[in-house]
C-alpha cells in the first residue's frame, strides 16, 4: 500500500468521526439550552470553543448558540467543523479510490453532495435533523468498512485513524461536560450524544451519577465509544500495521505510546479515576496529538505533504 493512499485512509477515518462526534458534542448543547432556561448561554459557548481548540480571538466572535453552530457545524472551509470535516473525508476518499469498496465511496460522496440541502433546511428548521442525519450517515460508513473492505493494511490504517479521533472526540466532550459543572439531567444527555444510555442502564443497573458514567465512558472494556475500548482497538490495528516493531527491546514509539495510554488506564484503581480527571482528559487529548505525529513519521514518511483541495477541479 502506497504512503500517500495509507495516509488519505488514515485521516478518512478521522474526519468521518469527527463529524460524528462533533455533532454528538453540538446535540448535547443545544439540547441543554432548550431544556435548562438557566443555563448561562455566553459561558457554556467559551467552554465548548475552549475545549474544541478553538483561539480566543475567533471564540469571542461566536459566543452564542447559533454562532456556535456556524463556526462548528456549517463552516466547509474548516476541518474542526461537521461539514469541513466530511467534505475533507469525501477530498481524502479521492485520493485513495483504488482502497475504497464503490459502497464506501458513494457513502461519502452521496453525503458531501447532500451537504448544502441538509444545511439549508438545519438553518431554517433547527439543527437536529442535521444532527441525526450525520450520525446516521457516520454509521452506514462504519457498516461498509466492515461489511465490504478487505480486513487487510487498508483497513486497519483507516480503523487506526478512526479510534485515535475517538479517543480524543470522548475526551473533549467529557471535559465541556465536567467544565460545564451540571449535574443531573445533563448526563443522561451525555451519555444520550454517545448512544450509550442503554448500555449504561444494562451495565449498572442504577440511575444516572457522575462517576458512573465517566467511569463508563472511560474504561468500560467492551463498549466501543469509551476511551479503554478505542485505545484498545488502535493498540491492535497499530501492531498489524507494523508487526516487525514489537520484536526490539523497547517497542516502537508509536506503539509504545498507545500501549502506555491504554495500561495507565486499565490499571488505574476505580477510587482514583476521579483524580486529577481535568488533567487526565488534557493528556489523553495530547497522547493522540502525539500518536498522530508518530504515525506519520513511521507509516506515512514516504510520501509527499498532502495538500487536500475543497474545491471541486474544473472539468
Amino acid at each position: 500500500m502506497l504512503s500517500r493512499v495509507a495516509e488519505a485512509l488514515f485521516w478518512i477515518g478521522r474526519y468521518v468521526e469527527r463529524a460524528e462526534d462533533t455533532a454528538r458534542l453540538l446535540d448535547v448543547h443545544f439540547h441543554e439550552m432548550l431544556e435548562d432556561p438557566t443555563v448561562d448561554e455566553a459561558d457554556t459557548c467559551t467552554v465548548l470553543l475552549s475545549v474544541m481548540g478553538i483561539p480566543d480571538e475567533t471564540a469571542q466572535q461566536h459566543r452564542t448558540s447559533w454562532g456556535l453552530l456556524e463556526l462548528l457545524g456549517y463552516d466547509p472551509t474548516t476541518p474542526s467543523s461537521i461539514v469541513g470535516a466530511l467534505v475533507a473525508a469525501r477530498q481524502n476518499g479521492r485520493g485513495a479510490r483504488e482502497a475504497l469498496s464503490a459502497e464506501i465511496w458513494e457513502c461519502l460522496n452521496s453525503t458531501y453532495n447532500a451537504l448544502p440541502t441538509r444545511v439549508a433546511a438545519a438553518r431554517d428548521f433547527g439543527p437536529a435533523p442535521f444532527f441525526r442525519y450525520v450520525r446516521d450517515r457516520a454509521a452506514t460508513f462504519a457498516g461498509f468498512v466492515d461489511a465490504s473492505m478487505s480486513q487487510d493494511a487498508s483497513h486497519d490504517v483507516l480503523v487506526l485513524g478512526r479510534s485515535l479521533e475517538r479517543v480524543d472526540m470522548t475526551a473533549r466532550l467529557l471535559a465541556a461536560r465536567i467544565a460545564a459543572g451540571r449535574v443531573g439531567a445533563a448526563w443522561t444527555a451525555t451519555l444520550q450524544a454517545c448512544s450509550a444510555h442503554d448500555a449504561y442502564l444494562r451495565t449498572y443497573r442504577q440511575s444516572v451519577e457522575a462517576p458512573q458514567v465517566l467511569e463508563f465512558l472511560l474504561v468500560d472494556r467492551f463498549f466501543p465509544r469509551s476511551v479503554f475500548h478505542a485505545l484498545s482497538v488502535g493498540e491492535r490495528a497499530l501492531a498489524r500495521l507494523d508487526p516487525e516493531s514489537g520484536r526490539t527491546a523497547l517497542g516502537e514509539s508509536a506503539r509504545r505510546t498507545i500501549g502506555r495510554a491504554r495500561t495507565d488506564l486499565e490499571f488505574l484503581p476505580a477510587g482514583n479515576l476521579l483524580d486529577n480527571l481535568p488533567d487526565r482528559l488534557h493528556r489523553l487529548q495530547r497522547t493522540v496529538s502525539t500518536l498522530t505525529e508518530e504515525v506519520s513519521q513511521r507509516l506515512f514518511a514516504g510520501s509527499a505533504p498532502l495538500q487536500w483541495n475543497l474545491e471541486e477541479p474544473a472539468g
